[in-house]
C-alpha cells in the first residue's frame, strides 16, 4: 500500500539528485548542440579525409547503444585516467557525444535548407567559409531547427536516468539506494517517474512555445 508519510519523508533526499540529473542534461545538451554543429559542418567539407572520417564516426555512435557507451567510456577512458574523469563528467561526455550525432543531422537539414543563391552571393563577395557560416548561412539555418533541437533536450532527459550504471547519484540512484535501505520501492520510484514526467512536459511546453515565436518571426 502507498505510504504518503514515507513518501514526503523520503522526498528531501531524492531531490539531492535532481540537481545532479539537470547538470547531466545542461551540460550534455550543450555539448551536443555544440559538437553537432561541428560534425555537421564537417560532413559538408569538399575535403573528402574530413568528411568521410566523419560520417563513419557519427554513424557509429548513432548505431552503438548508449548504455554501452557509457560502460566503455567510464571503464576505460576513467581507468587511463587515473580516475580524474569522475562518473558525472563521464556521463556529461557520453551524453553529449551520442546526442551531438543526432543533433547533427538536424543542422544538416537546416544548412541544406538555405538556398544555394545565399552560398553563392556569399562566395562572390569573398567572404571566408567562417564568415560565410557565421553572417550568411548559420542566422538562416539555425531559427527552423531550434524546435527539433529541443525534441532532443526532451529525449535525454528520458535517457538520463542511464547514467545511474555508472554510479552517477542522481536522482533514480538516490531513489534506488532508497528502496535498497528500505525495502520500499513503490514511492520512490513513483516519485522519480513523476519528476521525470513534469520535466519532459516542461520541456514540451518550452519547444511548442519556441516553435511558435520562431513560426512568427518568420512570418
Amino acid at each position: 500500500m502507498w505510504d504518503w508519510e514515507f513518501a514526503i519523508r523520503i522526498l528531501p533526499e531524492i531531490l539531492e539528485g535532481l540537481g545532479v540529473t539537470l547538470l547531466a542534461v545542461a551540460g550534455g545538451m550543450t555539448l551536443a548542440i555544440l559538437l553537432g554543429l561541428a560534425w555537421a559542418v564537417m560532413r559538408r567539407s569538399t575535403l573528402h579525409w574530413v568528411s568521410w572520417p566523419t560520417y563513419g564516426i557519427v554513424e557509429f555512435i548513432r548505431s552503438t547503444p548508449l548504455l554501452v557507451q557509457l560502460y566503455l567510456v567510464y571503464y576505460t577512458l576513467a581507468e587511463l585516467t587515473s580516475g580524474w574523469l569522475s562518473p558525472l563528467w563521464s556521463g556529461i561526455f557520453v551524453l553529449g557525444l551520442h546526442y551531438s550525432c543526432y543533433t547533427a543531422e538536424v543542422y544538416r537539414a537546416g544548412l541544406n535548407g538555405v538556398p544555394q543563391g545565399q552560398w553563392i552571393a556569399a562566395k562572390a563577395l569573398n567572404l571566408t567559409t567562417w564568415q560565410t557560416y557565421r553572417h550568411v548561412v548559420l542566422p538562416q539555418a539555425i531559427p527552423p531547427i531550434l524546435p527539433a533541437l529541443g525534441n532532443y533536450l526532451i529525449a535525454m532527459f528520458k535517457d538520463a536516468p542511464l547514467l545511474s550504471a555508472i554510479t552517477v547519484l542522481d536522482v533514480l540512484q538516490r531513489a534506488k539506494i532508497v528502496g535498497n535501505q528500505s525495502f520500499r520501492y513503490q514511492e520512490p520510484l513513483t516519485i522519480v517517474g513523476i519528476i521525470f514526467l513534469t520535466l519532459s512536459i516542461l520541456s514540451g511546453v518550452g519547444v511548442s512555445w519556441l516553435k511558435r515565436r520562431v513560426e512568427a518571426s518568420q512570418s
